[in-house]
């Protein structure tokens, strides 16, 4: 684009003045239509626009055909402003129909998520209907197993030992998968219930590192607690904190190969106790972060996966978390490690 330097933008056509004509597209047809000129009149006045143009001027078409005296000026602009009330009327009922169309789509849509939220009401109300369900014959099974691992009810041979061992493993396992599923369906259905009480990390912590030792020691894993004695008490449910991070040493003690290094920090920094899960372990891609917060969902999902687990653990670790006003915060290598933070209010 050239420009003079003193009235902006030279072009080679004059920029034609805003009028009511310009407002309207195809005036000459629907000149025509009224019957107010002829098809040979139109284009006649087209001509003679398009010689003016070559002249580096530019006329409009009303003014032509007032100039040409085909129409006067009262009928120009009376053709003119009836076309203007018609794109009126038709935009209006445009704007009528979307509104309508808006309206419609916003009620099927209200209507589809109303029927989505139902539904995980009841597969909520179905998960812990089945866990409290699985829970009491299990009680049952861990019982009898405890009395037949310690012959309370006669005595057994070394390889019986063995197998009632595994089986009560097994069972431990189950019994875990029953808790977190009714603590995920409980989670699912409403806000996570908190009841907040003053608590000391640096205890809570030594209580949690030493529940995980003996899984850390299975694995050789260096489990160790870095933590101030005298750290600010801070407002949580004592017991959903303890589950989470409880969570989170026993994924990072997972996810750690043999002879590694796993650390549960508790420290005062920039006005709140920031607890810290850091492993040596195998680590997470980047571009992967959000979706190990997702319920039942496991990044290795073959069926031929190394690691086990349901996928519900991040998923509630998130949601007690934040039902402490707090926002758990990732930092991975690829075989170099993780570390898992939230920061807790002092009380």
């Amino acid at each position: 684009m050239d420009f003079d330097g003193k009235n902006g933008p030279a072009n080679s056509q004059s920029i034609p003045e805003l009028t009511p004509e310009v407002l309207v597209p195809r005036l000459g047809e629907y000149l025509i239509e009224c019957g107010l000129i002829t098809e040979a009149q139109l284009t006649h006045a087209i001509n003679i626009q398009s010689n003016t143009q070559k002249n580096g001027k530019t006329e409009l078409l009303g003014q032509i055909l007032i100039n040409e005296k085909l129409i006067t000026r009262a009928q120009l602009d009376h053709a003119i402003t009836e076309q203007i009330l018609q794109l009126r009327a038709a935009l209006q009922n445009a704007n009528t129909h979307l509104e309508l169309r808006v309206k419609q789509r916003t009620e099927e849509l209200e209507a589809a998520l109303d029927q989505l939220a139902d539904f995980n009401r009841m597969k909520a109300n179905i998960v812990a209907n089945i866990s409290h369900e699985l829970r009491t014959p299990m009680t049952h099974i861990k019982g009898y197993l405890e009395l037949l691992i310690t012959s309370v009810l006669g005595p057994i041979t070394e390889d019986q030992s063995n197998a009632l061992k595994v089986m009560q493993k097994a069972s431990d396992r189950l019994e875990k998968l029953i808790e977190d599923l009714l603590l995920f369906s409980e989670a699912d259905r409403a806000k996570v219930a908190l009841n907040l009480q003053p608590t000391d990390m640096h205890h809570l912590g030594q209580t949690l590192v030493n529940r995980a030792q003996v899984k850390a020691e299975e694995k050789h894993i260096q489990l160790t607690l870095v933590s101030d004695p005298q750290l600010p008490r801070v407002n949580v449910d004592e017991e959903k904190i303890s589950w989470a991070i409880g969570q989170l040493l026993d994924n990072a003690i997972k996810f750690t190969p043999v002879n590694g290094i796993v650390e549960l920090r508790c420290t005062w920094d920039d006005g709140a106790v920031r607890v810290i899960v850091k492993d040596s372990g195998i680590g997470i891609p980047a571009d992967r972060f959000d979706e190990i917060f997702e319920p039942f969902h496991q990044l290795d999902g073959s069926s031929t996966r190394r690691y086990g687990g349901t996928g519900l653990g991040l998923a509630l670790v998130r949601k007690i978390i934040e039902a402490h006003g707090s926002v758990i915060r990732i930092r991975s290598e690829i075989n170099r490690g993780s570390e898992f933070e939230f920061a807790l209010k002092p009380v």
